[in-house]
């Protein structure tokens, strides 16, 4: 196994999904695409990250996993793949150090510029993290009761919007979002995840976050400074 130098220069970051799993490494610009879903395994998603990236040199890798992860294992298996993620050897599987973090707190991560922020990520399901003076809190703020018996992601994930229309669908965005900031008290609240872009007005103090930080944020799980130009951590050349 390669050995993590104090100075990491080449970092590769898989953000996986449902529909796909992207990847990006330090030195490119253009991401590329694996098409995902109920057949992709962890097993299969290494071997399409590798024959994907056969051209690109990377030192370390960062996984940001949809679904619970404690102690940067997988502890459940995710809802919308294939099986074998929980207990999987990332690190032999890749041949170097591997960090693998929530993909909801890997795009807040990306998403952070300073202070208390709150991400909530508008997704299949509701993505959450916390970041407290540069200290990420992945949360599962999701799963907690709402109303009628159903959770907040009940209402704000795909089966929500679904179910309630667009129009009550944001309705209950503000509400949570609202609620959400009265008992944590953030002093910003990044709304991320596919479903932002169908927001058109933004409740206040709330700033729209980009796909795209997730992989911001996995090239920052391997920086000293998590407050590191965004710009320059994907366009920095090796």
């Amino acid at each position: 196994m390669k050995a993590v130098s104090k100075k990491i220069k080449r970092v590769l970051v898989i953000d996986v999904g449902g529909t796909h799993v992207k990847v990006l490494a330090t030195g490119h610009r253009q991401e590329r695409k694996i098409l995902s879903g109920l057949n992709m395994t962890a097993s299969k998603m290494v071997e399409d990250v590798k024959r994907v990236t056969k051209d690109w040199e990377y030192d370390v890798v960062s996984i940001g996993y949809p679904g619970l992860v404690v102690h940067g294992r997988p502890l459940r298996e995710p809802y919308n793949l294939g099986r074998g993620w929980v207990g999987f050897d990332f690190i032999k599987a890749f041949g170097c150090p591997v960090k693998v973090i929530n993909d909801a707190a890997m795009q807040g991560l990306g998403s952070y510029q300073g202070g208390r922020m709150l991400f909530l990520g508008l997704g299949a399901g509701l993505g959450s993290a916390m970041i407290v003076d540069g200290v990420l809190v992945p949360m599962e703020l999701g799963h907690l009761p709402y109303k009628n018996g159903k959770t907040y992601e009940d209402y704000l994930g795909v089966a929500g919007l679904k179910r309630l229309g667009i129009k009550n669908w944001r309705h209950h965005v503000f509400k949570i979002v609202e609620r959400l900031k009265d008992a944590l008290e953030p002093d910003y609240v990044v709304l991320g995840g596919g479903n932002v872009n169908r927001i058109k007005t933004l409740p206040p103090a709330t700033r729209r976050g980009n796909n795209r930080n997730a992989f911001i944020g996995g090239f920052r799980l391997w920086q000293k400074n998590k407050m590191d130009d965004a710009n320059s951590l994907i366009q920095e050349q090796p």
